[in-house]
């Protein structure tokens, strides 16, 4: 389905999405270039979040592109192939955005609570390591919806209200028991939900405990602005896409659904290097060194 029917919209909404699909690929390039061109930001932060901008950028090209083509061309079918493609590519680097927001929570943690042992904990080799094992869950959690879609689903000439593939949607036009696919949602949503979740909100309670154990408030504040940029990426990430499940659950409004599944997969990309680079000072003064060398 299409975000509008009416026509005259087509133009500004083709407009809109090529726009806000630029910035987003070329605000996450320009953290990723950042970081790799200043040495001093060769750090585990800055390397897991170089690494969350090139997910963000392949998780919001599974999905704009194949829209923008669609209010173009005034067209919007998709193979099964493709529809199956499409599905298995935006849980991969979904589920990955969620996985590596979970292994910067973890370096923060060490950071904070562990700061002696810092450098010993978070070295190159194991950064890459969990990087490596985020990609991997990812991938299972990928084939997982991807085996099942393919056991449950059984549809040619259909309708999915949505501009993508949603694995919600493709289950629900399943022939098969609708009990059984409900049970099977719930229990891929726990792992791929859940989980992730849970291992955020026990890093930061960890973190918390910390910084209320520092006497001095500026002491407290010091250590809490580390977490500030990672902290908002997280609840706009997880907000929205919890937001987008519920009320695609509760609401029987198609158009909610679909803006609220609008917010994560395309608003929450291209707002996450403004949130580093503009809540960042070391972000800041490097795009200051490479605009003053461009000059």
């Amino acid at each position: 389905m299409s975000l509008s029917d009416y026509p005259a919209l087509q133009p500004i909404l083709f407009g809109l999405f090529l726009s806000m699909y630029l910035v987003t690929v070329l605000g996450n390039l320009l953290i990723i270039l950042v970081v790799s061109s200043d040495s001093r930001l060769h750090t585990p932060m800055y390397f897991f979040l170089s690494n969350l901008s090139l997910a963000d950028i392949c998780f919001t090209s599974t999905v704009v592109p194949k829209m923008i083509v669609d209010i173009s061309t005034h067209k919007r079918a998709i193979s099964y192939v493709g529809c199956l493609t499409q599905m298995s590519f935006l849980i991969l680097f979904g589920c990955m955005d969620g996985m590596l927001l979970v292994v910067m929570a973890y370096d923060r943690f060490v950071a904070i609570c562990r700061p002696l042992h810092y450098t010993v904990i978070m070295k190159p080799q194991f950064c890459v390591f969990l990087v490596f094992l985020s990609f991997l869950f990812s991938l299972m959690d990928s084939q997982l919806h991807s085996l099942i879609v393919l056991q449950f689903t059984y549809f040619k000439d259909v309708a999915i209200s949505n501009f993508f593939c949603d694995p919600s949607q493709l289950l629900g036009l399943s022939c098969a028991d609708t009990f059984t696919n409900n049970i099977v949602m719930y229990f891929v949503g726990a792992m791929s939900g859940f989980l992730p979740i849970s291992g955020i909100f026990f890093s930061y309670y960890k973190i918390v405990s910390s910084i209320l154990r520092i006497s001095s408030s500026d002491g407290r504040y010091k250590a809490f602005s580390t977490c500030g940029s990672h902290l908002a990426v997280v609840c706009l990430f997880y907000g929205t896409a919890i937001g987008a499940y519920l009320g695609s659950a509760v609401s029987s409004s198609i158009r909610k659904s679909m803006v609220a599944s609008l917010m994560y997969t395309v608003v929450t990309p291209m707002l996450n290097p403004f949130i580093y680079s503009l809540r960042n000072r070391d972000i800041k003064s490097t795009l200051r060194r490479l605009h003053s060398r461009a000059v």
